[in-house]
């Protein structure tokens, strides 16, 4: 039984090449002949069209990618060039008037005026046209985006070593003088010992010296300028003092020298004497006789302590009248010789 099946079967596959070769006979009958080519022609067309309008998708899609990309790029270079302008209208521009001899090392300063005279590069944005032109324009962009992004760190970097040069320095600067001053103050306060009017000065300038000493390795010039500034206030009080002294002991050896002075006119002035005359009648005329009060080394006479007694009258017409200096200085008086 399967095998008449497996015949029947044979003999069906057999006959199928006549049944299409009788369609063909059918179609041909009953189609025109320029139906067929028109057909295929037809579907010619249609490929071409689907293959062309695929190839329009695809470059327009490619566009609009170039064009994407670069917008990216554009607003890259926008960014780039805001943080690097920022640097240097900012803390470059500010370091820029930082000079050579107000930092430690001087290669700072040159590496930052160097790094300021690069030329940046032109933005040109995304005004090409078509994929070539726009990828072109992304690459530049690209490019300027990355020179902006160096340069702005390179830029900051040389602000930063100006800065800090100029910090060293003026930490240094202000260790030395600080030095410097405790050092001087230091001769001071040995120097001016018993030479003050008011030794209180030397204890204030001794109080510096010690803050002076414990700052002068600190890391705050702010610190040691003042610790600077009170050293030099406290020197001006010293000096101040030793003049004011210089001053007195000036004027009391002028007082002592004119006191001097004086006693010594004194003393001369006693050396000669006090001789007055007077006249005695006589026979023949008269006659003078000298009465002698004493020479300038003989002690002068004791202040009386009552008045002395008028002279006798007489017929001289000169009478003798002595001076007396009293011995506790009180002014001179005359008195009668006799």
């Amino acid at each position: 039984m399967d095998e008449d099946k497996k015949t029947e079967s044979v003999s069906e596959t057999a006959q199928q090449p006549e049944t299409v070769a009788n369609a063909s006979k059918v179609i041909e009958s009953g189609r025109p002949k320029w139906l067929v080519p028109a057909i295929a022609a037809g579907a010619a067309v249609v490929l071409v069209g689907a293959g062309f309008g695929g190839w329009h998708a695809y470059t327009t899609h490619e566009l609009n990618v170039a064009k994407t990309a670069c917008a990216q790029a554009s607003e890259s270079v926008r960014e780039a060039a805001n943080a690097y302008n920022l640097v240097v209208n900012g803390d470059a521009s500010g370091a820029a008037g930082i000079k050579a001899d107000q930092v430690k090392d001087a290669k700072t300063v040159d590496a930052l005026a160097k790094a300021l005279k690069e030329t940046a590069p032109e933005y040109e944005g995304c005004v090409a046209d078509g994929k070539d032109r726009l990828d072109a324009a992304t690459m530049k962009l690209n490019s300027q985006a990355k020179w902006y992004e160096s340069h702005e760190k390179s830029l900051t970097n040389a602000v930063k070593a100006v800065t800090a040069s100029k910090a060293a320095k003026t930490l240094e600067t202000a260790k030395n003088a600080l030095s410097k001053k405790v050092d001087e103050a230091s001769k001071l306060l040995s120097d001016s010992d018993g030479k003050v009017a008011d030794n209180a000065t030397r204890e204030t300038l001794t109080k510096a010296i010690d803050s002076g000493n414990k700052l002068k390795d600190g890391k705050e010039p702010s610190k040691l300028d003042e610790a600077r500034k009170t050293l030099e206030s406290a020197i001006k009080g010293v000096n101040d003092s030793i003049a004011a002294k210089t001053k007195a002991d000036e004027e009391a050896a002028a007082a002592a020298a004119a006191a001097q002075a004086q006693a010594a006119a004194a003393a001369q002035a006693n050396s000669y004497p006090n001789t007055t005359y007077r006249r005695s009648a006589t026979t023949g005329g008269s006659t003078y006789r000298r009465a002698n009060t004493g020479s300038g080394n003989a002690t002068p006479a004791p202040k009386a302590t009552t008045p002395a007694p008028a002279p006798t009258p007489s017929n001289d017409e000169y009478e003798t009248w002595c001076s007396v200096y009293p011995t506790d200085g009180s002014p001179s008086y005359r008195v009668p010789c006799n």
